[in-house]
Formats: structure tokens, sequence, C-alpha cells
């Protein structure tokens, strides 16, 4: 018998599994389920491999969510899904055939579509490396080259959220607003609709600040994390806000895809 956690969830996938994984993670935040084990099984193309992994999830008495483009496939995992009696959910199959019966299209049914290496691929590559090279403020200079602009204090996570955007293939640089600092002057320039603040409830800055203290080993007394000085930094950005004229997301107890979708769609208006 395999030893497992309480609850497993396995994605199966004909590529790398990113879009059924993805749907998952969201799917299990609005459940309380510690110690649930999300485990990928990526690039199945045969149906032998397929049975290999349902009875696997049989025994350990989990369920799959699946993304296989191969119409032999997905008749396959549905097949072993009775013979074992395993909950099974085609993450992409709806869609694929509401598309098809909507425009009267028929889907290619080749595997690995999404990441295949075309010019959305290399923009995305591009954006990575742009926001890797410009982060935290390295150069103003790439200010005036970026897509998204994003400004905001130490520790709300600027950073995650520029990888999160760039990988989405938006070429993001962030900047730290600090109130001994003067804002690059690039900011003040013709960037309507590319500039995004980031603002954070003060308390919950508190914690983020003292807790990173504490896993540097610093004393938890510093003023970086006083509530005085937080305070005074969160002033200071809402004003150059103000200044700028541009929108502000507030990041507190908000996933970085949610802030990310949130700019997204600001840019698309």
């Amino acid at each position: 018998m395999i030893q497992s956690s309480s609850h497993f969830i396995a994605i199966c996938s004909d590529s790398i599994g990113e879009t059924a994984e993805a749907v998952v993670q969201a799917t299990m935040r609005q459940f309380d389920l510690p110690n649930t084990e999300i485990k990928r099984y990526m690039n199945v193309r045969d149906e032998e491999e397929l049975r290999q992994m349902m009875e696997e999830v049989a025994e350990r008495g989990g369920l799959v969510a699946y993304t296989l483009a191969l119409p032999e496939l997905r008749e396959a995992i549905r097949e072993e899904a009775v013979r074992l009696n395993v909950r099974v959910v085609d993450v992409m199959g709806p869609m694929m055939q509401a598309v098809a019966d909507t425009f009267n299209n028929d889907p290619f049914e080749k595997p690995g579509l999404l990441h295949r290496m075309d010019e959305p691929y290399f923009k995305r590559v591009e954006a990575m490396d742009f926001a890797v090279q410009y982060d935290d403020g390295k150069d103003v200079s790439a200010i005036l080259k970026a897509d998204i602009i994003l400004l905001g204090v130490s520790r709300i996570s600027k950073t995650p959220l520029s990888m999160f955007l760039a990988h989405k293939g938006y070429k993001t640089v962030n900047y730290p607003l600090v109130p001994e600092l003067t804002p690059p002057a690039q900011l003040y320039e013709k960037l309507e609709g590319k500039i995004f603040g980031l603002t954070i409830n003060a308390e919950h800055l508190l914690k983020i600040r003292s807790e990173r203290l504490k896993v540097m080993g610093l004393p938890n007394n510093a003023q970086y994390a006083s509530m005085e000085r937080i305070q005074e930094e969160l002033a200071y950005a809402n004003r150059i806000f103000g200044e700028l004229g541009c929108p502000v997301m507030d990041v507190t107890d908000k996933a970085i895809e949610e802030t990310a979708g949130l700019i997204q769609n600001d840019l698309l208006r």
C-alpha cells in the first residue's frame, strides 16, 4: 500500500500540466484541506502510462484533473475512471467543445501547443529577462522601455508581481519608493496607463517586515519594521501616486495572480 498524504490530486497532461495545476491550485484555495499532495504526470502520450497513473490514484483514493489533447487518451482516461471508480475532471475539454460547436471549427488536437516556441513564447522569454535585469530599480532608464511600471514600498511583492507579469509577456520594471529618495524623473514623462502604484494595509506590512527580520536574524525592533516608519512610507507612496495620477492597487491579502489580473484588465481598457 502506498503511504500518502490525507488528500491526493493528480495532474495528468500530454504537455507539462501547467494549465490544469493552475486550476487545481485556484480551487484548493477555497477549501481547508491541509496535507493535500498535488502531483503532476507530464507528457503522458500512451494508454499504458495513463493506466499506471490511474491505478496509483485509485490506490491513494485521489482524483485527477487532466488536460489531454488527443481524443484516444481522453477516451482512455474516462474508461479507466469508470473501471477504477476514480473521479476525473476534464479541465480543457468542455471549453474546446464549446469553441468547436459555437464557431464550427475543429481543434488541432496536438499536445503542448500552449508552450510551443512561437512569437509569444519568445516575447515571454524577453520579458522575463527584462524583469530580472531591471528588478528593484537597478537602472531607471528601463522605465522608458517598460510596458508596466510598478511602484511601492519595500516588501510589498513588487518583484514576484513583476515576474508573474513578465511570464504573461509584459516587460515589467519595479521601483521602490523611499521617503529619503527622490523618484526618478522618468516617471513624470508621458507614461499614462503604464504606471501602477501598490499599497497595503500597514499592520499587514508590519507582519511581513517583522518576519523578514526574523529570517535574516536581525532584531525585531529595527526602524524598518516599526509601525511609525511603515505609515510614513505608505503616506509618502500615496503622495507620489497622487502626483503621477496612476491607478493604485491594494495588495493586502491578494494573491499575485489576482493583482496581476487587475493590472492586465486596466491595460486593456
